[in-house]
C-alpha cells in the first residue's frame, strides 16, 4: 500500500514532468513568434537544472517547428506520432507531446493543416490571371 509520502513524491515527479513539457512548448512558441518578448523579473531562487551545452546545441539545429515542416515537406500527410518518429530517426531526442504542441502552434499560424488525424502543409494557392 502506498504511503502518503510516496503518493506525494509521485505527484511531485508528475508535476515536474508536466513543467518540463510546458517549458519546451513555451520555447517553441517563442521561437515561432519571433517577436521580442518582455522578460519579467523573478525573485532569485534555485536555478533550473539543465545541461550547460544545451543552449548552444539548440541554437545550432532546427527548432521543432522547422523539423516538423521539413518532415511534412518530404513525406506528405503524417500523424503526429509518425512525425515524431521521423524526427527521432534523425537522431534528435523528442517526444510526441512536443511535436503535438508544435503542430498546434503551426496550425494557429496557418503553416500546417489537419484532416482525419493526418497533418499536411497547406497547398500553395495560385492566383488566376484574368485575360
Amino acid at each position: 500500500m502506498d504511503t502518503s509520502l510516496e503518493r506525494i513524491r509521485a505527484k511531485i515527479a508528475e508535476l515536474e514532468t508536466k513543467l518540463a513539457d510546458l517549458r519546451i512548448a513555451e520555447r517553441e512558441l517563442l521561437a515561432l513568434e519571433k517577436f521580442p518578448v518582455r522578460k519579467t523579473r523573478t525573485a532569485p531562487g534555485p536555478k533550473p537544472k539543465r545541461k550547460p551545452e544545451a543552449s548552444d546545441q539548440e541554437e545550432a539545429r532546427h527548432t521543432i517547428g522547422a523539423a516538423v515542416a521539413d518532415v511534412l515537406g518530404q513525406h506528405g500527410a503524417l500523424s503526429a506520432a509518425e512525425i515524431a518518429d521521423h524526427i527521432r530517426a534523425t537522431g534528435r531526442d523528442i517526444n510526441n507531446r512536443a511535436v503535438s504542441f508544435s503542430l498546434q502552434a503551426l496550425k494557429k499560424r496557418g503553416l500546417v493543416r489537419s484532416a482525419d488525424g493526418r497533418w499536411t502543409l497547406p497547398k500553395a494557392r495560385s492566383r488566376r490571371t484574368r485575360s
